[in-house]
């Protein structure tokens, strides 16, 4: 049986990562360490006017295992030859590395993000097809309603009153559904959800594009007719 990947988003703001190579690939890979502020420090004999120009420390040279040390995460985008020396040199010290294109070298592997609203979504094949993880994610851009960062501050208002009233972990999800779809639906006009900056459509034309965005809840029932601990599957759209 083939071990199943860890999903997980890293904190690399203020640490080191390592991009090994300066070409168009390592170029296509700097922007998301930027983003999340990690300290970069590109290694490549010869770098592309992209890279240099970028706020990262640049080595015009080989790579050498050295320039791990103290390193979060490392991305090697140079040769297949290059890639597996920075792959050993990663895993003597328990370094994560993104190998682009190349699965053997790659103890990490980055998929087809999407960002939305306080969302982040992220797709991966295992390493096996990054096309296609790409293809997936600009499917989800297309289901993933623009009004998605109304539903992240519902989420965070809830969680917050959820915790003060005591509410069981079993029936915060069921809860948070049924909120969400009452919210869709305008039925909070008002209410301290309204007040507190989460607005409703009510009001604007019906639109059957966002009915099919809205989420449906189903809840559990349990033998005296009442709501379950758990919600179910929404339904195929």
């Amino acid at each position: 049986m083939t071990a199943q990947l860890l999903p997980v988003f890293l904190k690399l703001a203020g640490r080191k990562a390592v991009l090994v190579g300066a070409g168009r690939v390592a170029a296509a890979k700097l922007p998301a360490l930027l983003a999340a502020e990690a300290e970069v420090n590109v290694v490549a004999p010869a770098v592309s006017p992209a890279i240099a120009a970028a706020p990262v420390a640049v080595f015009r040279r080989p790579f050498v295992p050295a320039d791990l040390d103290g390193a979060w995460v490392v991305v090697a985008a140079a040769t297949p030859e290059v890639n597996r020396e920075v792959a050993t040199a990663a895993e003597e010290r328990r370094i994560f590395v993104n190998a682009v294109d190349d699965p053997a070298n790659a103890s990490a592997y980055t998929g087809g993000v999407l960002r939305r609203g306080g969302v982040t979504i992220a797709v991966s094949t295992d390493g096996r097809a990054p096309a296609l993880a790409g293809l997936l994610r600009e499917g989800l851009e297309a289901v993933v309603p623009d009004e998605i960062e109304t539903w992240v501050r519902a989420a965070e208002w809830l969680k917050e009153r959820q915790r003060a009233e005591g509410v069981p972990m079993g029936e915060r999800r069921p809860r948070l559904l049924e909120a969400l779809n009452a919210l869709y639906d305008g039925k909070h006009e008002g209410s301290k959800l309204e007040r507190s900056g989460i607005h409703s459509p009510r009001g604007r034309e019906a639109d059957p594009s966002e009915e099919r965005r809205r989420i449906h809840f189903a809840a559990a029932e349990d033998a005296s007719g009442g709501l379950g601990d758990a919600p179910q599957r929404p339904p195929a759209q």
